[in-house]
Order: structure tokens, then sequence, then C-alpha cells
């Protein structure tokens, strides 16, 4: 049975910090290319960042310079690192493993930046 579990996030004011965290189970994490996704109310879920099995990784313009991603492979696990967030960053944040038609997602964590 395959699992993301993402934790991590929170209400945080603006140019706060966050990192969140997805732990997989059930895949061989190894040959999987990791990404988080994002969706806010009313809005197309998007990439926020990918991170290639061989650790290459991409960002969404409007993140690059405040978000970091970042896997461990020893745990299984793929971080993303938040840094001057904005409130526009206020979204659910999805976990997502992919290897070729495998495709599967985590339940989401809620990050909401307000005053």
């Amino acid at each position: 049975q395959v699992q993301l579990v993402e934790s991590g996030g929170g209400s945080v004011q603006p140019g706060g910090s966050l990192r969140l965290s997805c732990a997989a189970s059930g895949i061989t994490f190894t040959i999987y290319n990791m990404g988080w996704y994002r969706q806010a109310p009313g809005k197309q879920r998007e990439l926020v960042a990918g991170i290639s099995r061989g650790g290459s990784t991409n960002y969404t313009e409007s993140v690059k310079g405040r978000f970091a991603i970042s896997r461990d492979n020893a745990k299984n696990t793929v971080y993303l690192q938040m840094n001057s967030l904005k409130p526009e960053d206020t979204a659910v944040y999805y976990c997502n493993a992919m290897f070729l038609q495998a495709d599967y997602w985590g339940q989401g964590t809620q990050v909401t930046v307000s005053t």
C-alpha cells in the first residue's frame, strides 16, 4: 500500500518560514521523481517544485529564491523549505511521486500566510 504523508503545514505571518515533509512508504523511493504541488481556493493545482531521482530540481517562477526542495533517500522523505512566505503562497500543498505510469498523491497539508 502506497502512502505519502505530508506534515509541517500551518499558519505563519508574511516573511515567515515553514518546512514541509513528505514521508513515503510502499514505493521504491529512489526511482521516483518527487514534487510539491499546491492548490489555492478557486485555482488549479500547480507544480511548486520538483526533484528528480537524480537530484535535479525545478521551481515555479514565483517561488524561485524562496523555496528549496530536497530529498533524503535514506529516510524516504522529500522536503520543501519555504522562506519569505507571502499571502499568495496560501494553499493546500500536496506531495507527489511519479515514475512512468505510477502517480501517487498525499492527502495535502494547509499552509496559511496572513497577518
